[in-house]
């Protein structure tokens, strides 16, 4: 406050230095000397400032009945930070308000109440030269004196805009939510929820909105209190459900016409947690598998007429071992074809207990021909050859192709501790795989939140994949780096398009829905429907080629880690106004093109209807010898070197045996069985093909 003047000399030495002193109101401080540059100032107290500071810029509302100001005029842009955090000041309680404007017509630039040690007050605002800003303080707490200061930085820079945005919405539900997902074979993402007699399903409408519709059902003796996974097991057109409980499964079977469903759950314990739809044995029918946490891991093999048998790892006549650890630590299991070998392999993220249970396991599918021509199935544990054997605590992790190279790579997302990003370094010439720890410097420990949902989809559609974590958005860049955008989305649900505009929504596990805003950018959706292969095409390789490079997908039922998300394949194209090639490499082996695809649509790819013929491809020029052979062709193309050209290997059939990279002008054909054979080679952007015979 102002202290009277006694002397002439006082009066003098008050005029040179009134820059730090405080006045009674904000017309007194435009009368006094300004701030204009950092400093320590020291109030006396606030007993006999006449303006309350108005408007309240801090927490806490009303109650002062008194206040100080002062005046500050900065000399260049700064970062401004006004603290009372100070060693002097301990015990105290301060309360702060900074405005711009003029007095009597104040705008809050910033203030703070309790953000300083204690009850002491910092703020942090930036400032432009020349412009004038009020610093005040009032007495809401004490009018004791204390000090403050003022310290000046170069100017922080607000991160950009989000490249995506979400509007949300409410969308009543019965139950708890739990999918989208496709429920009555229209390929439209609908909303589902679920009670233990209740099946509530939000179907998406082709003119917008939906049409809510409860289906009753037997009471379900477990409910997906745990997780939820999807498809249409028995090939009836209808999906089925399975949930996920703490004592055990159940599956509800939907009828042919959708209008009901069959309660069928086992008597087994299974203390579920990630349960998928896959096919494991190859046989094209879809069976289910759900990680066990205190037992080694159960899955049902499905008959082929929409019967499942429960088996479990290491117990009885189970076929395979598939997370094995005897006493659990199974949380998030994803199928991925991580070796672009044409079959899924089984990544299962780990946690909890001694660090043995804990290690994250992947299983690479190593099946084969035998000399009948009869598949052998069977599994293999690799994690700790390839760099996936970590005793890190995980629920669930993220698989996709980061940096667009045409394998996957994977974002372990962390319950506890830090996330792990690992870069896919698939030789393609010799097939052996290597994960690389591009963790430090990729952006993905900017995150710190830690949590059990981690997803990923092209959200802005530029071509590039983002990771979805716990209502955070890492939005990729192409090249194993990411930019964090926090609490754009929901903590938990489920994601797909809920208005088929291309672009992937959200729907919160609180009931509300999360419509992207959408870009400018292109791009495309994929409904598989298998025929040979499983009738929803889970397992099938997608990859489409634009003037921006390729991207891959693998359709997959059961990601993250509790819910249930789309089952329709979805690109971004980014400023791509063209596919040149779109290809469904399906489990059965069958290969579908698709040429020059119109984009900006939803499109349906039925196996084998979209088959390239090679025999329009057929060239005397391409020389294949010796043929027959027995174990290696040599390949004489107009005397090209063929080093890195792709190539395939199909049998008369059109099933798909054989694919990779050469890595000379060698193909190694020994490990495919005896008879007649097209090789397909891509050079310089044509395709090639000719017939051999394997001995």
């Amino acid at each position: 406050m102002k202290k009277p003047l006694l002397t002439i000399l006082i009066c003098l030495i008050t005029f040179l230095i009134k820059a730090q002193t405080n006045s009674n109101s904000c017309l007194d401080a435009n009368t006094d000397t300004a701030i204009v540059g950092p400093g320590v100032f020291t109030i006396n107290g606030i007993i006999d400032g006449t303006e309350i500071p108005t408007p309240i810029c801090a927490a806490n509302g009303t109650g002062a009945t008194n206040g100080e100001w002062y005046r500050y005029i900065p000399t260049n842009d700064y970062n401004v930070t006004i603290s009372t955090d100070l060693t002097q000041n301990t015990g105290k309680d301060t309360r702060l308000h900074i405005y711009s404007g003029t007095c009597g017509n104040l705008t809050c630039v910033a203030g703070d109440d309790d953000s300083g040690t204690n009850f002491l007050s910092i703020a942090e605002f930036n400032v432009i030269a020349g412009t004038t800003y009020y610093i005040a303080f009032d007495d809401k707490w004490n009018d004791s004196g204390f000090d403050w200061e003022l310290t000046e930085g170069a100017v922080v820079l607000p991160p950009p805009p989000a490249p995506v945005t979400f509007t949300q919405q409410t969308l009543p539900t019965t139950g708890t939510n739990r999918a989208v997902v496709d429920m009555n074979g229209d390929f439209l993402d609908d909303v589902v929820a679920v009670t233990a007699t209740n099946i509530n399903i939000n179907y998406q409408l082709a003119t917008g909105g939906f049409n809510t519709v409860n289906i009753a059902t037997t009471s379900a003796d477990f409910t997906p209190n745990w997780s939820l996974a999807a498809a249409d097991f028995d090939a009836n057109g209808y999906t089925d459900l399975l949930y996920g409980a703490g004592q055990g499964v159940t599956f509800m079977k939907a009828n042919d016409t959708g209008t009901g469903f069959t309660e069928i759950s086992g008597s087994e314990y299974v203390f579920s947690q990630r349960s998928n739809f896959a096919d494991l044995n190859m046989d094209g029918h879809l069976d289910a598998f759900v990680c066990h946490d205190v037992e080694p891991t159960v899955y049902y093999i499905n008959d082929g007429n929409g019967n499942l048998q429960y088996y479990q790892s290491t117990v009885g006549t189970a076929p395979f071992n598939l997370g094995d650890y005897s006493s659990g630590g199974h949380y998030g299991s994803i199928f991925v074809d991580y070796d672009n070998d044409g079959d899924s392999d089984l990544f299962i993220a780990k946690c909890g207990g001694e660090e043995a249970r804990r290690l994250n396991q992947m299983y690479r599918n190593d099946s084969y021909y035998d000399a009948s021509n009869t598949l052998v199935v069977n599994y293999t544990e690799v994690a700790s050859q390839i760099g996936l054997s970590d005793p890190m605590q995980t629920w669930s992790s993220s698989w996709g192709d980061f940096d667009n190279d045409g394998d996957m790579d994977v974002f372990v997302g962390a319950s506890s501790g830090s996330h792990k990003l690992m870069r896919n370094d698939l030789d393609a010439t010799t097939g052996i795989v290597t994960f690389t720890d591009v963790t430090a410097g990729s952006g993905v420990l900017d995150m710190t939140d830690t949590g059990i949902e981690n997803v990923t989809y092209d959200f802005d559609n530029d071509g590039i994949l983002d990771l979805a974590s716990n209502g955070n958005i890492l939005i990729g860049n192409g090249d194993m780096t990411f930019n964090l955008y926090t609490s754009i989305l929901p903590s938990a649900g489920s994601f797909g398009d809920l208005n088929t505009d291309g672009f992937i929504d959200a729907f919160s596990s609180a009931g509300s829905i999360y419509m992207n805003d959408t870009t400018t950018n292109n791009w495309i959706t994929l409904n598989t429907v298998g025929n040979v292969s499983n009738i929803n095409g889970i397992g099938a390789r997608i990859t489409i080629e634009t003037a921006l490079g390729s991207q891959i997908r693998d359709v997959r039922s059961g990601d993250g880690f509790r819910y249930m998300n789309t089952l329709n394949s979805h690109f971004g194209l980014g400023t791509a106004t063209t596919i040149t090639s779109l290809t469904v490499e399906w489990p059965s082996g069958i290969v579908d093109v698709i040429l020059n695809p119109t984009i900006n649509q939803t499109l349906n790819i039925i196996e084998g209807q979209n088959q390239l013929s090679l025999d329009e491809f057929l060239l005397s020029d391409l020389i294949l010898y010796p043929n027959p052979t027995t174990h290696s062709l040599n390949l004489n193309y107009e005397n090209h070197l063929l080093k890195n050209t792709e190539y395939s290997v199909f049998d008369m059939n059109g099933r798909q045996v054989l694919k990779g990279i050469l890595n000379a002008n060698v193909l190694d054909v020994s490990n495919i069985q005896s008879g007649n054979y097209i090789l397909k080679i891509i050079s310089n952007g044509n395709i090639k093909a000719q017939k051999f015979i394997k001995n």
